[in-house]
């Protein structure tokens, strides 16, 4: 998008497009999740992912999707929102698959392994996908993802289709508003939900401004930008093996710390002109995030009743759909104030967020 555009305002806007079905649709795709098999939820997401994939793929090694055809990234913008509804509908079964497979104890090393798995990739693909765009242009990389879509669909069909007790009676709108409610009463889990999506809001608007920083400030290319993705999931993958082996002690307080270890690391990163420092500091970047998405999905996960879940972990994914609305707003932001301090006052925010949080939330904090 922004090979196609130049524009800071139009990186946010395809923020908001992919982020907006998620917020609506999750809440219909935990309450499928709920009610049929998540095992083939995932894989019907999958397979719908690989073929919109496929399709700008065709349009990209055509030429249809060029910086050369003014306003051809408005074909790139309905892709998005394609991915987004299929993406809002699958990610609840996703996420909330893994509590059919272990017991109550594994869950966060199950979840933790789980997250290692994507951190793997998020630590290799990156640059790659940085060396192929730079190489043999974008569409190899849709061609990779579409392949990558049906690779995982053929896997999950192996996975063991559990079935728990489901709805008995009553529409998709009434198990929805059913599962808000049942969050409302519980205040533990509101207080999970609420604090992951604020700590989501704030520090993962990085990845859409990100080109900015590579093209612009860092002058590093879209390879440099696959290193620094690349360098962020190595942090992850360290924390997620972490946890795949960690007791479930100390959960709560893990939780809140990692809101500041994100936070101090976008600091840094934000203001950072030196290539070497960024790419360093990447490592906190990427901890940060993964133990607070492992540790918040498996307590989650872990405190929900079975009959909710997949509602619980529809509000939960809910948190890409609202991070785009803050993309949005950084993006245009960006237009007028330097992009650097746009991302920095996000993520001290974050950091303020976190403190109070672990001085004024004893009952999360204290949580093993």
């Amino acid at each position: 998008m922004f090979r196609l555009s130049d524009s800071p305002a139009l990186l946010g806007t395809m923020a908001l497009i992919s982020g907006l079905p998620m917020v609506f649709l999750s809440l219909f795709g935990g309450a499928w999740a709920d009610r049929i098999s998540k095992k083939w939820i995932v894989i019907a997401g999958f397979l719908a992912g690989s073929v919109v994939a496929i399709a700008v793929a065709l349009m990209l090694a055509n030429g249809i999707i060029s910086a050369d055809k003014p306003g051809s990234w408005w074909i790139l913008i309905g892709a998005i929102f394609l991915m987004a509804c299929i993406m809002g509908v699958m990610m609840p079964a996703l996420q909330s698959l893994v509590a059919e497979i272990v017991s109550r104890d594994q869950l966060l090393n199950a979840v933790a392994l789980n997250t290692m798995g994507m951190n793997i990739l998020s630590f290799i693909a990156p640059y790659f996908a940085g060396f192929m765009i730079d190489t043999f242009d974008f569409h190899s990389v849709y061609y990779t993802m579409a392949g990558m879509y049906v690779l995982g669909a053929f896997f999950i069909a192996f996975l063991p289709g559990k079935e728990e007790t489901r709805i008995e009676s009553g529409n998709v709108m009434q198990e929805i508003r059913k599962g808000i409610q049942y969050i409302r009463k519980d205040s533990f889990i509101l207080t999970i939900l609420l604090y992951s999506l604020l700590a989501t809001i704030f520090s993962m608007p990085y990845q859409q401004l990100l080109p900015i920083f590579v093209d612009e400030i860092l002058a590093v290319g879209a390879t440099g930008m696959g290193v620094l993705l690349s360098v962020s999931g190595a942090g992850a993958f360290v924390g997620s093996i972490a946890l795949a082996l960690l007791p479930n002690k100390k959960r709560g307080i893990i939780l809140l710390a990692s809101g500041i270890i994100s936070g101090v690391g976008l600091v840094v990163f934000s203001f950072s002109t030196i290539w070497s420092l960024s790419i360093s500091i990447m490592i906190l970047v990427g901890l940060g995030q993964t133990l607070r998405m492992t540790i918040g999905s498996a307590l989650l996960q872990t405190y929900s009743d079975p009959e909710y879940r997949g509602r619980v972990m529809s509000i939960f994914s809910m948190q890409w759909g609202l991070m785009s609305v803050c993309t949005f707003l950084s993006g245009i932001a960006a237009e007028s104030l330097p992009v650097q301090w746009v991302l920095g006052s996000l993520a001290l925010i974050l950091i303020t967020l976190s403190i109070m949080s672990i001085v004024f939330l004893p009952r999360i904090r204290r949580l093993d």
